[in-house]
């Protein structure tokens, strides 16, 4: 495919998933079936059009005063990509498989319209019913938040210190520029390659060989802060694919016990495959069977952890989709999950032990306002101090990730150079 009959394809699905108003992957899997001539580099590069419209859609729709998707493809191209009008001029030709040579109406948007003039939820690309959300976690940073959010992700990895070492790792793949990530002491950063595409690491000797894992720093350094330790007894509680189960059987050297189970016995399917190729032998994996299978656990863990249901908004990076498809009927919702799994999480707890609440989110109802609320209904737990979590993690960068609400560790791309995350470290009297 052309470059241009690219853009048309990007069109296309970008108008289904309006019309259909499902999600993006499932758009551009129906348009790879029906377009089976395309290679794989073309649906790659149809991928990376659509998503980038999407991280960029408010903005994009202002600066060219439509809604439409060729508005918003044309809008991001501008915005994202940085072409200028005489570049698009090559693209949009109305030749064999090009879109429409630009009308007078959008060269007029692009001449007059400056995005610097626009509303500060359409410049961090936030919907509008969330902004004040927005604000009221990151203040005068919550534009340069929201544009950080609009961004592409990097790929960040976790050393199985199990089977490997930081260094070991970082040599095997040097290949592909790796690097050591800023925070977490465990982890890899991967660049994207020249054309935004993520490498292909699961194809590398070294993922099949358990010597690493695809994690976010940001997940990982909500591992480091719940320190589980050899010996200990830990519960993880909404362990899906077991991310976090697999961080804490490396940190404790495969010593003590370690439960893993989730509400949705789905989300556990591929951990079983995990744990063997990264080599943990100390994880029970709990499969629900209409309930949480942790009863007989009360009372009896030094480590539980929540990873709770959550908005996702500190993933628009990578689903950039899902925060056009947000509800505000939706944080009432997930408030309600987090208050029942909380709860269910705190009865595991032993006298003297921790709870861990994680979220990957930045609105502080999901957050700050869940810890809150949990502390007011149980009198026998405390949120650790801002100094204690630095602490503890062994990082004292921490001391300037402070949520807004004062009970946990707000992360994000923008301050912290991961993704959204959440983290409230709670004792048990």
């Amino acid at each position: 495919m052309t470059p241009s009959a690219r853009l048309s394809a990007a069109i296309e699905v970008l108008a289904d998933i309006e019309a259909r108003r499902r999600p993006a992957a499932d758009a551009l899997k129906d348009w790879g079936l029906s377009h089976r001539f395309a290679g794989s580099g073309d649906r790659a590069a149809l991928a990376g059009l659509v998503y980038d419209t999407l991280r960029r859609r408010a903005s994009a729709r202002w600066l060219m005063d439509s809604e439409t998707p060729r508005a918003s493809l044309i809008g991001m191209l501008v915005l994202q990509r940085g072409e200028t009008v005489e570049t698009l001029d090559t693209l949009f030709t109305g030749e064999r498989f090009a879109p429409e040579p630009l009308t007078a109406g959008e060269r007029k948007a692009l001449a007059g319209r400056k995005l610097e003039q626009a509303a500060p939820d359409i410049q961090a690309d936030v919907p509008n019913w969330l902004w004040s959300s927005f604000e009221a976690a990151f203040g005068e940073d919550a534009i340069a938040e929201g544009r950080a959010l609009a961004e592409r992700a990097p790929v960040d990895l976790r050393v199985n210190t199990l089977k490997a070492s930081r260094d070991k790792l970082l040599a095997e793949l040097e290949p592909l520029h790796a690097s050591a990530t800023p925070l977490s002491r465990w982890g890899v950063r991967v660049p994207l390659g020249p054309d935004g595409r993520s490498p292909a690491i699961q194809a590398e000797e070294s993922f099949q060989k358990g010597w690493f894992e695809i994690q976010d720093e940001g997940s990982q350094l909500a591992g480091l802060v719940a320190a589980a330790k050899p010996g200990e007894q830990v519960l993880d509680l909404c362990a899906g694919g077991g991310g976090k189960t697999l961080e804490f059987a490396a940190a404790m050297e495969n010593k003590g016990q370690i439960f893993a189970t989730d509400s949705d016995k789905r989300r556990l399917a591929p951990i079983h495959d995990r744990l063997t190729r990264a080599g943990v032998r100390n994880v029970q994996v709990r499969t629900p069977r209409g309930g949480l299978a942790i009863d007989d656990l009360d009372g009896r863990m030094d480590l539980v952890l929540v990873d709770a249901p959550c908005s996702g908004s500190g993933t628009w990076r990578r689903n950039p989709d899902t925060k056009w498809r947000m509800r505000p009927s939706s944080l009432a919702d997930r408030q309600k999950d987090q208050a029942a799994v909380l709860r269910a999480g705190a009865r595991a707890v032993k006298p003297g032990g921790r709870l861990v609440f994680v979220t990957c989110s930045v609105l502080p109802e999901e957050n700050d306002a869940s810890v809150k609320a949990f502390l007011a209904d149980h009198a026998d737990f405390t949120a650790a101090p801002l100094p204690e979590l630095a602490k503890g993690a062994g990082l004292s960068a921490f001391a300037r990730f402070g949520s807004s609400g004062g009970t946990g560790l707000q992360l994000s791309p923008h301050r912290s150079s991961t993704d959204g995350f959440f983290i409230a470290l709670l004792h048990r009297k």
